[in-house]
């Protein structure tokens, strides 16, 4: 707020000073220059302070404020460069023309720059992601928190974190990947994904028990969310082909060279899945520790003999017998 008030203070004190220069030193460029210094300074008022701190501070959700905010400054930016340009080029025809050639010359040599330009004007008008989406672009994961005409930012999620969560680092990702790259979106038009769990069991076990028992820990515990996940697929078939799915829990069954695997299916939220994974294994814990015929697998190795080693020295030929491992 200060740095805008200073900016503007900054405007009005040169458009004055350019103002008395050019009626001391009347001149065409001194009179172009008041121009536009007054011109500027209306245009901050009415952007940066009118529409950008008042009238944002009306709206209440962040993520639409931010919206708006980013809006505003582009077309502050447009506006500032064609009202300075109608200022001091009288021949606007001939400046186009110019302006184009230079353009494509630019377009060659800075076709990254160009590019990244053209991915973010598709960005804002198509919306392939916005503020607050959890994307993957460019191997590259995370929950959008900016995204500037050339650069998008992330709240990087992965690499070293072993689940959807934050590692607390930035990435700047440059919006030209959104034109010859893929871009996961796990938040546009829905808000939920599938997820499962794989618990081994041995074949020793009443599998059969097991698999009601799983059932019904994960039927109680994402009922909810398969119901609320069910409405948002309804809207999606609107708009996109999408068959009809199953969001009922499901419970998969593999058989192993040593155990039986279950492999559970849910529907969670995007941002709980990490958080309903944990809370699942627990409680499925739980009931197996209950279960007298219902045991987890893991991987073992069965020792079902040593072999003897004979000791001695040469001259004994042979010696004592020594049941020692080896």
């Amino acid at each position: 707020m200060i740095k805008r008030f200073a900016v503007l203070l900054t405007l009005i004190i040169l458009a004055v000073v350019l103002w008395v220069s050019n009626y001391v030193y009347p001149n065409i460029y001194l009179q172009r220059a008041f121009y536009t210094a007054v011109t500027v300074a209306m245009i901050h008022l009415l952007f940066k302070h009118v529409f950008e701190d008042l009238l944002s501070r009306r709206i209440t959700v962040s993520k639409t404020r931010y919206s708006f905010k980013k809006t505003v400054s582009i077309v502050y930016l447009v506006v500032l460069v064609a009202v300075v340009i109608n200022i001091w080029v009288e021949n606007t025809q001939s400046l186009l023309l110019s302006y184009g050639i230079i353009a494509a010359g630019l377009a060659v040599a800075l076709q990254d720059l160009f590019k990244n330009f053209v991915g973010g004007v598709i960005i804002f008008v198509t919306g392939i992601y916005r503020v607050g989406d959890r994307v993957e672009i460019n191997s590259r994961k995370g929950d959008v928190i900016d995204i500037d005409i050339l650069y998008t930012t992330l709240m990087e999620m992965g690499e070293w974190m072993s689940g959807d969560q934050a590692t607390g680092r930035l990435t700047i990702i440059p919006n030209g990947y959104i034109l010859s790259g893929s871009v996961n979106n796990y938040t546009k038009d829905h808000a939920f994904l599938w997820d499962e769990i794989s618990v081994p069991i041995t074949y020793e076990s009443d599998w059969k028990k097991a698999v009601t028992m799983i059932l019904t820990v994960v039927r109680r515990e994402t009922g909810p969310v398969a119901y609320e996940a069910e409405k948002s697929l309804s809207g999606l078939e609107e708009k996109y082909y999408l068959p009809r799915k199953v969001v009922e829990p499901a419970v998969f069954i593999t058989l192993t060279d040593n155990w039986i695997s279950f492999n559970i299916r849910y529907m969670t939220a995007v941002r709980e899945r990490r958080m309903t994974k944990n809370k699942l294994s627990r409680l499925i814990l739980d009931e197996i520790e209950k279960s007298d015929n219902i045991k987890l697998a893991s991987t073992t190795i069965d020792i079902i003999g040593f072999p003897e080693l004979r000791l001695g020295g040469p001259e004994a030929g042979g010696g004592e017998t020594s049941p020692e491992t080896v």
